[in-house]
């Protein structure tokens, strides 16, 4: 089976690599200095990739590249960022709703298992509602979906 690598060009992992690629060092700095920028929560996200571009520029990082392409970088930085940003709040919502389903999921499950034992009891469904603070209703449909005898 052939594998994939995944590598972390994060500033800071991976040295041997960004020592003998440079741009791709850089640009990991790069990358840095926006996450710095924008998690101070001072700037909007387009201030903190100017800040970001700014900062480089005057340290020697990306320079001629960013001197060039200027506005081209900080659209498309930006357009990335919340990119990222999105998926991330996506997937945190998608996850919190499977949490969610899985719980009223559960409880449904437990609910279903408690009234089937209290029914083979013999304990009337008023009963049963009363016991397991739900309405007759939610008892009698519970009972209906299941097919509970």
């Amino acid at each position: 089976m052939d594998r994939e690598a995944v590598l972390n060009v994060n500033e800071g992992h991976n040295q041997e690599l960004m020592e003998h690629c440079q741009t791709l060092k850089e640009y990991a700095q790069y990358v840095a200095k926006v996450r710095k920028y924008t998690s101070l929560g001072e700037l909007s996200l387009e201030e903190a990739v100017e800040c970001a571009v700014e900062e480089c520029i005057k340290e020697g990082i990306l320079a001629e590249f960013l001197i060039q392409n200027r506005a081209e970088v900080i659209s498309m930085s930006i357009f990335e960022y919340n990119k990222d940003e999105e998926e991330k709040k996506l997937r945190k919502a998608e996850f919190e709703a499977g949490r969610e389903a899985g719980i009223e999921e559960g409880r449904m499950e437990l609910l279903k298992q408690l009234i089937q034992r209290k029914l083979s009891k013999g304990k009337s469904i008023d009963k049963i509602a009363e016991e397991l603070e739900e309405s007759v209703t939610v008892i009698q449909n519970i009972i209906g979906e299941c097919e509970i005898k």
